[in-house]
């Protein structure tokens, strides 16, 4: 398993993610070659080694030939491009899913359907060449899994074919619905369109880096100079210190709560485990001037924490919710179902380095042992057992 982890300090454009990965290893002869089979014309690839306000980076150009016409292409035509390549099919699937997401998103802020927008200036060739760059440098590093940290997207206004619009640009703002931001002042586009695409669609989380023991370090820089910090994106890879599918991030939601009623408590629980929360819970505590009160908490995914942090403000009158970004471990999961005298009971198995755990369902338990009239801890021995018999066949 290798893990790839965009550091995106300064943002992150298409030709920035290319560079990165160019510069960690992806041999750009081979890319070149790859790219070369697209049936695409007009254009000049280079990538040199330069420094980039003081840090060694890689540049990726797609220079075009002024003399050779580049029309305005829809997502069928750009995906017609990415199948006539002389590609893995990998490469082409990754590709693909990159370019009708950025269709999608073009789409909602135009109010038009993916199949009529035109992608203008991400439809080009160069926006084609680094998104296919990417994929294809991604499969030549061996990556299997992207990370991202949160995203900056600069301030102030950006100048497109639409006029001047602020930052983030619309399309950029719908492609980084549900990812983290980081806050930055520095002024103008941080990350454009194609960037947010290809993070966005590849990434399969976004946050601190995970455990990690990383074996080649990749800086791509952009065009301009950055005024606060210097424009490049940096990539790490490496292998993961721990399992990956038992390892993830969660955010801790946590206010301290003195003046509330229990009813209060109990249906601000129930909201947050309504609307996604891992897990929610209260603990009695001693607050300032020894007051009694209640700890309450929620464990959540990083993509709904915004959302439930608004459920905690509004149920209850604290006046200020804790954070913490918190590693988790986890067993490896799988639900199997056990015929007992109770009928069908699904069982949660949860394994990992020999270890072994099984769950019976509760409802399903709760169900079965109103039904027949017996005790709930009947129905759970009976489905255990079935449990063991069944991996002993």
């Amino acid at each position: 398993m290798t893990l790839a982890y965009f550091d995106c300090f300064s943002g992150a454009a298409g030709d920035m993610i290319v560079a990165a990965l160019l510069d960690a290893g992806a041999t750009f002869s081979k890319l070149q070659e790859a790219i070369r089979t697209l049936p695409v014309s007009g254009y000049t690839l280079t990538a040199e080694k330069i420094v980039k306000q003081g840090l060694a980076a890689t540049h990726f150009c797609v220079q075009l030939d002024s003399s050779v016409s580049q029309p305005h292409r829809h997502l069928r035509h750009v995906v017609d491009i990415i199948k006539g390549g002389r590609l893995s099919e990998g490469v082409k699937e990754r590709a693909i899913q990159i370019f009708t997401r950025l269709a999608e998103a073009e789409g909602a802020v135009h109010a038009t359907t993916i199949e009529k927008i035109h992608f203008h200036e991400v439809g080009a060739v160069d926006a084609i060449i680094d998104v296919v760059g990417t994929c294809v440098a991604i499969e030549l590093l061996g990556i299997n899994r992207i990370v991202c940290s949160p995203i900056p997207t600069g301030s102030g206004t950006v100048t497109c074919e639409h006029g001047v619009l602020p930052v983030p640009a619309p399309a950029t703002a719908k492609l980084l619905m549900n990812v983290p931001l980081a806050q930055t002042e520095e002024p103008g586009e941080l990350t454009t369109p194609t960037g947010a695409a290809i993070l966005t669609t590849l990434a399969s989380g976004f946050g601190v880096m995970p455990a990690t023991t990383p074996r080649t370090i990749g800086y791509g820089a952009g065009t301009r100079d950055g005024k606060t910090r210097p424009n490049v994106l940096r990539v790490l890879i490496g292998d993961p210190a721990t399992d990956v599918r038992e390892a993830d991030q969660i955010m801790v939601l946590e206010t301290n709560i003195d003046d509330a009623s229990p009813q209060v408590i109990a249906y601000c629980l129930e909201r947050l485990m309504a609307e996604g929360a891992l897990d929610a819970y209260a603990m009695p505590i001693h607050m300032k001037k020894w007051r009694t009160g209640m700890l309450l908490t929620a464990l959540c995914p990083l993509e709904i924490a915004d959302a439930l942090e608004v459920i905690i403000f509004r149920e209850t009158p604290t006046f200020g919710v804790r954070r913490r970004l918190m590693e988790r471990r986890v067993l490896r999961r799988r639900v199997e179902r056990v015929t007992t005298r109770f009928g069908e009971i699904a069982i949660k198995i949860g394994e990992r380095d020999g270890v072994e755990t099984a769950t019976p369902e509760y409802e399903e338990c709760r169900t079965a042992a109103l039904a027949h009239q017996a005790a709930i801890r009947e129905v759970i021995e009976a489905a255990l057992a079935a449990c063991r018999e069944q991996k002993k066949r």
